[in-house]
């Protein structure tokens, strides 16, 4: 029997990214979560069931109480205030949840995982000038570890969208690792990305391996249903490889396929929509970003989902072909969720976790990262 590696998984969320890591490897076992939004604990308590998942604030829980031997810390600590979607990102670095990867930290060097993972939004690169970064790359070498970031493209390892997200790894010293090693992409993608100008920590992958999975490949096997309608039933079975895995543990029924009720006014801007809000006629609608009220691409690989995917006014969101906006659950196809992932709350939470998850199919990404540092064989 091979050996178990005990995850804890910081501001969890639903869960995903260790739910990817256990989804790859049977080696990995999530032992604990700990996040502040219930109905986020709820769905992660449904689907790591074995797991003792905590409802409350990072910064009021010793991480001295935890008993267990914790071998991989996952997390991403919420850093709103420099959000590559906001246009002031940087600026606001008093804002508390900003310090939220300090609580990280403390968790690391007390529980002293052999490897842990942080994950955060691109726009942390640039925050204060990059001192920021500066701050938590030597915080984590003061309490023994080894680190290095990239930037990576969720599309660049089979999911469905460009989602792109700062990922830094720690490695502990003693375990004799001069440097961190990354998971090679398995998709190319060449699509626009935001990036840094610090070329070599950012993963591309334009040209070796699978092509990216598109918006279709995830979703064209769920059926066309209308503005407010619902469906309960696939409309086919599997069509490719993609949808075959995210149906393994799933029986004929399928849920959360409900479309949002669209108002006439909309349903008018959804019937002109195309690739960008310049496809609409002109005056139809008085303002936008460009991203919205515009269709994802049926052959191209989605645009980030956000919490935000049922309201076009706020994100490109509408389906290829039909005329609304994407369900919760051809969220979550996009987002790399298998069909029989329990989400828990209102449709407003789901939606919440669905758009703010990190998609588990990026975490399985790093199993094999992972378990060559723990089983030293690199």
């Amino acid at each position: 029997m091979s050996e178990k590696y005990n995850v804890l998984d910081l501001f969890c969320g639903t869960g995903g990214i260790s739910y990817g890591l256990t989804s790859a490897d049977p080696s990995f076992q999530t032992v604990m979560g700990i996040d502040m939004n219930k109905s986020a604990c709820q769905t992660a308590q449904a689907n790591h069931k074995h797991a003792n998942i905590v409802c409350g604030k990072i910064e009021d829980i010793d991480p001295a109480t935890i008993k267990e031997k914790i071998d991989v810390i996952v997390g991403g600590p919420p850093c709103q205030g420099f959000s590559s979607l906001r246009p002031s990102r940087g600026k606001n670095l008093e804002d508390p949840r900003n310090s939220l990867y300090k609580s990280f930290m403390q968790y690391v060097k007390v529980l002293q995982p052999k490897v842990f993972l942080m994950e955060n939004v691109v726009g942390l690169v640039n925050a204060n000038g990059g001192l920021l970064l500066e701050d938590i790359q030597e915080g984590f070498d003061k309490v023994g570890y080894v680190v290095d970031w990239r930037i990576v493209n969720a599309a660049n390892y089979g999911v469905p969208q460009k989602r792109e997200r700062f990922i830094l790894i720690g490695i502990r010293k003693d375990l004799g690792f001069t440097e961190v090693l990354f998971p090679t992409p398995t998709h190319y993608f060449s699509g626009k990305v935001i990036g840094t100008k610090l070329k070599d920590k950012h993963i591309f992958n334009t040209d070796s391996g699978c092509p990216a999975v598109t918006v279709w490949d995830a979703i064209s096997d769920l059926p066309s249903i209308k503005s407010g309608e619902e469906a309960t039933h696939y409309q086919s079975t599997p069509l490719n490889e993609y949808q075959i895995e995210r149906r393994k543990y799933s029986v004929e029924t399928v849920n959360l396929h409900q479309a949002a009720n669209h108002s006439e006014k909309m349903l008018e801007v959804i019937k002109h929509s195309g690739s960008n809000i310049n496809a609409l006629p002109q005056g139809l609608v008085s303002s936008g970003y460009s991203s919205c009220y515009s269709r994802l691409g049926k052959d191209d690989v989605s645009t980030t989902i956000t919490v935000k995917f049922t309201s076009p006014a706020s994100s490109k969101c509408i389906h290829p072909l039909d005329d609304r906006s994407i369900t919760p659950r051809e969220a979550a196809r996009l987002q790399g969720f298998d069909d029989h992932f329990i989400f828990c709350g209102s449709k407003t939470d789901i939606a919440t976790q669905i758009g703010n998850a990190v998609p588990p199919i990026l975490g399985s990404a790093f199993a094999n990262v992972f378990l060559s540092i723990l089983r030293k064989d690199i």
